[in-house]
Order: C-alpha cells, then sequence, then structure tokens
C-alpha cells in the first residue's frame, strides 16, 4: 500500500488507545460581554495560556439555522469550505452515523506555523455535539468539543467551541496563541457563512452582510 494508508497496525493502535478513554465533558459558555458581539451575528472568540505550553480557544458564533443544517456543514469532512489552511481530510476508521470516526488532517504550513498532519478521535451526538481529541499526528495535545445550541425555538443555532491544543515543536506560546485567534473567527465565520446558505434566503436575511463578515469581541 502507499505511504499515505495507515497500516493495520497502526488501526490497532488507535483502537487501543480508544479502549476506554473517557471523553471529557467542556462546560464553558460565552460569557456575558460576548452576548451584544453574538446578536450582532459575529464571532466572538478568545485564546488563553493553560501554563502547560498550551493554548485554550473559547469561540462562538450564533447561526440563523437550525442546529440539523449547521451539524451537516459542521460534521464534512475535508473542511476546506471552512478553513483555506486545510490542505485534505480523510476517514479512516468508523463513520460519523455510528457515533464515532477517526480522521486524518494535514493542514498546509505559514510563515510562523508549520504544516500540521493531525489524527483525531470524534465522538458525535447528532445534532448537538462534538467531542474530539488527539490520537496521533504532529500535535502534543488536542481536545474540545463543538456543540450546536438551539435558541429562538430552533431558529437559530448557537456554535460553542472549546479546544485546547498545543503543537509539538518549539514555537512560542505567543505565537500559537496569536495564529489561534487568527484562524478560530474565520473558521466560525465560514461555517456561519454555508449554513446560512444551505439554509435558504430566508436565514441569509437574518444578519446585515457587514454582519456576516469577521468580527473580534
Amino acid at each position: 500500500m502507499g505511504s499515505r494508508m495507515i497500516s493495520a497496525a497502526a488501526k490497532v493502535s488507535i483502537l487501543v488507545a480508544l479502549a476506554g478513554v473517557a471523553m471529557p465533558a467542556f462546560a464553558w459558555e460565552p460569557p456575558a460581554e460576548a452576548q451584544s458581539t453574538l446578536a450582532s451575528g459575529k464571532p466572538w472568540d478568545e485564546v488563553l495560556p493553560d501554563g502547560h505550553g498550551a493554548g485554550v480557544i473559547h469561540a462562538a458564533i450564533d447561526i440563523a439555522a437550525p442546529p440539523s443544517t449547521v451539524w451537516t456543514i459542521l460534521t464534512r469532512c475535508g473542511a476546506a469550505h471552512l478553513a483555506a489552511t486545510m490542505k485534505s481530510c480523510k476517514v479512516i476508521q468508523g463513520d460519523q452515523h455510528i457515533g464515532w470516526d477517526v480522521r486524518e488532517r494535514v493542514t498546509k504550513g505559514s510563515l510562523f506555523t508549520p504544516s500540521i498532519r493531525d489524527v483525531i478521535y470524534t465522538q458525535y451526538t447528532a445534532p448537538l455535539s462534538v467531542r474530539f481529541h488527539r490520537v496521533g499526528g504532529d500535535l502534543k495535545t488536542e481536545e474540545g468539543e463543538t456543540r450546536l445550541e438551539p435558541i429562538d425555538g430552533g431558529a437559530v443555532t448557537r456554535v460553542v467551541y472549546v479546544n485546547r491544543i498545543a503543537l509539538n515543536t518549539v514555537l512560542p506560546e505567543a505565537i500559537l496563541r496569536a495564529a489561534m485567534r487568527h484562524a478560530t473567527p474565520e473558521v466560525l465565520v465560514n461555517l456561519q457563512r454555508n449554513s446560512l446558505a444551505a439554509a435558504g434566503p430566508g436565514s441569509l436575511a437574518a444578519f446585515t452582510p457587514s454582519n456576516q463578515k469577521q468580527g473580534l469581541k
């Protein structure tokens, strides 16, 4: 088989690594000062150090579409429609429709960050939550959750994103946090734009064009 195919032994190792692993819950909610930003259709985010070489991302955005629509866009493998840095994505084990899968993703490098290959195990609770953690690849740490919270009777979805991530390199923490601070709002805005388009013209009118642009808190 080609060099990009994961061997049978590697797949067994992944299964062993997953056995008995309990996925943590992430209880973060957007604070009071984020509410006006979210109500305007803009993303709110913060990136904090955890004291152990990792950055912790907290982010959210409101999307005028039901969770089922946002879910379809969010869980699609190959997130080039969400992140310009995504080079490839493939499911190497499992299937989200049975509640879990293992995905290998490769991102493009930049001036300050290298190209990254990560392998993540993901648990799906459709259409409300995606929990994930690292089981291989170049990252030192990656664990988090994306929640879809219905509001306004389910007409609007609040996307809440939490991720603790560290590179397996000597990249300074400040540069890592800056890279995450730039990338996260872009992904959320792209998720919003794609979800609104999928939901139809009525949803597209919920936020003005200026509100659909990347916004910072």
